[in-house]
């Protein structure tokens, strides 16, 4: 796909939620984003960083952690990555198309929601769009009556997986392109096609490839527009990537930061325009956003002290199982390992990201054999060190905590309830108890983020040979962290928690076993 190359041309994808001030210096602030006055201090812009959260939607969105992406089109009959838009539509035959297949698969990995590629940059659309004669009405497949997108929503409503569609705004096909009034108002009606007739839609995943149209102009897009039909006919969906609700985390490897905020900055052009922007009713207020975001340090205390504003803008980690995103046959020996797979899932979910898997379908209309066994596997090794929590009815204290918020309850197994240290600590100790000794080697944290992500570092200690003994240590958070170390046996642990923006949060604390670890 080479986002290195979209990216680039542009990044139009913040949105900011902002009340109404009686002056310019006042503090704005809703659940997702502030803005700084300019006499704010480094203590101050801390503070309100860590009372950033996400909205209902991105909540939703993160605690799926697991989607799937199927790229399918008449690319997959020409094994091209980036098609033409010459192709003809009588290319895109599959001969068995199963989308029950494909999302059975997916719900079998754990995955949560599927993204359809409807339109690709080769502008042919998986459904019977009647804006355009490209697409699968003018195809061989069911004799021009079919329609893709339609078979993979219901699919979908059937198994209970929540159903996301990709819309490119380039297209290499239309004549359109270029005129950028007119065809925005073409890419509006379909985008209208895709909200109104499918049911449901969990996501919209946007890019931002750009070109130059026929009459040789680079299309101008309209952002904003997409967006408010988008909140009009689908107001629970997050607008992903070139969008307000989730960023890119910027390379298509499957590895996240190891340092992930999920609050970073945002600039404004002024209070002004930001007020006069601002759409409360439906949590909108479009500008520009500061530029690239694909850096090692997004949302540091070094990065956030010259913002201007903040908003909590999560990452999401893009990958394909094979080298290419959509199905080419010649690498059908390529599929990425069950063991991969499984540390692609630690570097990405479990380094406060979402994990964005693209499965692309075959010519046959199938998710291949190879494809479908690495992902059973990987599910297997998942469950295989997930199930048992070696904290689990462990007697867990800790050195100050806020209220009610008691230690017990970040290993109860139930993350809506969480511990919290006392409001004047940004420093906390947790030591737990096990039944008795116990070997484990992973570590699994998660933050309550709906009261904020705070936690900037952390040290993970055993008990072993009569001393404390470090087993591993982090600094972020956030929604989940998982981290891997040699294997220990031991029945008592400490967590410190050395950093962290006001009082820290956490709402489930894990130790676990990956057996596969222990025999290397």
């Amino acid at each position: 796909m080479n986002k290195l190359n979209r990216y680039s041309l542009g990044l139009y994808f913040m949105i900011l939620i902002f009340t109404a001030c009686k002056t310019p210096s006042a503090i704005q602030q809703t659940n997702n984003s502030v803005l700084i006055p300019a006499s704010a201090t480094e203590s101050e812009i801390v503070r309100l960083a860590a009372n950033v959260t996400p909205s209902a939607r991105q909540q939703a969105w993160q605690e799926m952690e697991f989607t799937a992406f199927f790229h399918f089109s008449v690319n997959t009959f020409t094994e091209l990555q980036w098609g033409k838009g010459t192709e003809s539509p009588s290319v895109f035959n599959p001969t068995a198309l199963d989308a029950r297949q494909w999302v059975k698969t997916a719900k079998d990995a754990g995955i949560k929601l599927v993204i359809l590629t409807c339109k690709h940059h080769d502008g042919f659309c998986l459904w019977p769009s009647k804006f355009t004669e490209h697409s699968v009405k003018n195809s061989p497949y069911k004799n021009g009556k079919g329609d893709v997108v339609k078979e993979v929503a219901e699919a979908c409503k059937e198994l209970g997986v929540k159903f996301g569609v990709y819309l490119s705004p380039w297209d290499r096909h239309e004549k359109t392109y270029g005129d950028s009034p007119v065809y925005n108002q073409f890419f509006n009606n379909q985008l209208t096609e895709l909200l109104s007739n499918y049911g449901d839609i969990a996501e919209v995943w946007f890019d931002g490839a750009c070109g130059e149209g026929p009459n040789g102009k680079k299309q101008v897009y309209d952002w904003k527009s997409y967006y408010s039909i988008i909140r009009k006919l689908q107001p629970h969906a997050v607008i992903a990537v070139m969008g307000p609700d989730v960023r890119w985390v910027g390379t298509e490897s499957g590895y996240g930061r190891e340092t992930e905020w999920s609050v970073v900055p945002a600039s404004s052009q002024s209070l002004t325009d930001i007020a006069a922007n601002s759409q409360q009713k439906t949590g909108d207020g479009t500008f520009l956003p500061p530029g690239d975001m694909r850096g090692i340090d997004l949302g540091s205390r070094a990065k956030i002290a010259t913002a201007k504003g903040l908003i909590w803008y999560p990452s999401e980690v893009d990958v394909s199982i094979r080298p290419g995103w959509f199905y080419d046959s010649k690498e059908d020996s390529k599929v990425k390992s069950p063991e991969k797979l499984l540390d692609i899932y630690f570097s990405s979910v479990g380094r406060n990201s979402l994990l964005l898997l693209n499965i692309p379908p075959d010519k046959r209309g199938l998710l291949h054999e190879n494809d479908v066994r690495n992902l059973q596997l990987f599910k297997k090794m998942a469950d295989d060190i997930f199930t048992t929590n070696y904290l689990s009815g462990a007697k867990i204290t800790s050195d100050s905590q806020s209220g009610k918020q008691k230690a017990e309850y970040c290993i109860d197994a139930d993350n809506k309830t969480w511990w919290a240290a006392a409001p004047d600590k940004s420093s906390a100790l947790l030591e737990a108890t096990l039944a008795g000794p116990q070997t484990f080697n992973v570590l699994m944290l998660q933050e309550n983020i709906q009261i904020g992500q705070r936690i900037e570092s952390f040290i993970l200690e055993g008990w072993v040979n009569g001393s404390w003994q470090k087993l591993c240590e982090g600094t972020t958070v956030g929604y989940k962290r998982l981290l891997r170390f040699d294997s220990v046996t031991t029945d008592r642990v400490r967590l410190r928690i050395t950093g962290s923006r006001l009082n820290p949060t956490l709402s489930s604390f894990g130790l676990y076993l990956n057996k596969s670890e222990m025999n290397k």
